[in-house]
């Protein structure tokens, strides 16, 4: 009998950890707190070992079916002029932009297509309470009903509530002092296949990129000492953006006009998780639950699939559930910790305070996209994501240990 697995959320690492459970022998059972599929979000991309991870899945083809077709970064002023661009294959192809750029819901959608038929999915679920009992876990959800499985994973975002049931006391959040607004707009003519970024005065930022769906992606990024803005509700979020982008210049008035009406408006407080370790008995964490390296890091998708990929493949490798927690962490901690470090002054850099700080990183910017200074500025601006060596972990029937519930294995 194969182990049966419960994971928490089903946006990238745990539709992900589904597919890879299934491919080694076992029986996965994902709960998503909303009531579907999200659709949209931010845009996302594939680079490094995480498409290594989608290539593995053969989705890369479906991947290039559902990418925004972005061709590039600009940085432009409040006349709209363009003062510096990076094109999708600027900087190695591995920059700003990349070839593979897709909304955070379109990869979800793709990873839930690809499993839900070989995985349960419960959705408008949440896990209310948790009781390792060394045999299994006995688990409690929001609407009443207990289950026992023989693992569980959790794999859901930066502020989880259910990794807060078993790792509170261990959890720590690294703060930016910086706040992100996401949400859709109607195209204008003015929104062309390249992303534009602009900045005010103040330390504002705002950033418009396409997509494949007649839309645009906004984002309003600010530094800010005032704690707590990610707890009000959504109107007051939206009055508190409206005032603090008030004279920002651009098409900033546009976008704070269609902000009130934009059905997928999120709002954040950037961070980053660390967690002393990413499991507990029969309890583990995997991607933004467990190691959240902020969008910041440009990793996020990277170590959401690269980390479902390894955590179920030593689980299918090793005899104890411990033992394969252990290769897991050990294999990854590296990986996290180079995407982890990120620089306090980044987001500074990127959204200077004054106008001719503005002028100076426009400058720089300039400076970064002629040939000579390219690979400089690839040295800065590309993240690790090619920064470990992915083992092969051969499917059960294949060789190795199935994981069965008893521990034992049965060799392939």
């Amino acid at each position: 009998m194969s182990r049966t697995v419960l994971v928490s959320g089903a946006s990238i690492a745990g539709p992900a950890l589904a597919y890879w459970l299934r491919r080694h022998g076992m029986t996965p059972t994902v709960v998503e707190r909303a009531p579907e599929p999200r659709p949209g979000g931010q845009t996302v991309d594939l680079r490094g070992a995480g498409r290594t991870v989608i290539e593995r899945m053969g989705l890369e083809p479906a991947a290039r079916d559902r990418v925004t077709h972005e061709e590039g970064l600009r940085f432009v002023d409040a006349r709209g002029r363009v003062r510096a661009s990076f094109a999708a294959d600027a900087l190695g192809g591995d920059g700003f932009v990349t070839e593979l750029e897709l909304l955070r819901g379109e990869l979800a959608d793709l990873l839930y297509q690809h499993t839900r038929h070989d995985a349960e999915y419960v959705f408008g679920d949440e896990i209310t309470a948790l009781t390792d009992t060394g045999e299994g876990v006995d688990v409690r959800f929001r609407n009443g009903s207990s289950r026992n499985f023989d693992l569980v994973v959790l794999a859901d975002g930066l502020r989880s509530r259910t990794r807060d049931l078993v790792f509170a006391d261990i959890a720590r959040t690294r703060s930016f002092g910086l706040c992100t607004a996401y949400f859709t707009i109607p195209r204008s003519t003015s929104d062309g296949r390249w992303a534009r970024w602009y900045n005010a005065p103040g330390r504002r930022v705002v950033l418009l990129r396409p997509d494949n769906q007649g839309t645009t992606r906004a984002t309003l990024s600010f530094l800010t000492p005032r704690p707590g803005l990610e707890r009000l509700n959504r109107p007051a979020q939206q009055e508190f953006l409206c005032r603090h982008y008030s004279g920002a210049g651009w098409e900033t008035p546009r976008v704070l006009d269609e902000m009130v009406r934009a059905p997928d408006f999120y709002f954040e407080s950037v961070g980053q998780m660390r967690l002393e370790r990413w499991s507990r008995g029969r309890i583990a964490v995997v991607g933004d639950a467990a190691y959240c390296a902020s969008p910041l890091s440009g990793m996020g998708t990277s170590l959401a699939l690269v980390g479902a990929y390894v955590l179920a493949g030593e689980l299918g490798r090793q005899h104890d559930h411990d033992d394969a927690f252990h290769a897991y962490e050990t294999l990854m901690r590296p990986y996290v910790e180079q995407a982890q470090k990120v620089s306090w002054l980044a987001p500074r850099l990127a959204a200077p305070k004054t106008r001719a700080g503005i002028r100076l990183l426009t400058a720089a910017a300039r400076v970064a996209t002629r040939p000579g200074a390219g690979r400089i500025a690839a040295r800065f601006t590309n993240p690790p994501s090619d920064a470990i060596d992915l083992p092969a972990y051969p499917p059960a029937g294949q060789g190795g240990a199935r994981g069965a519930c008893g521990g034992s294995s049965t060799p392939g």
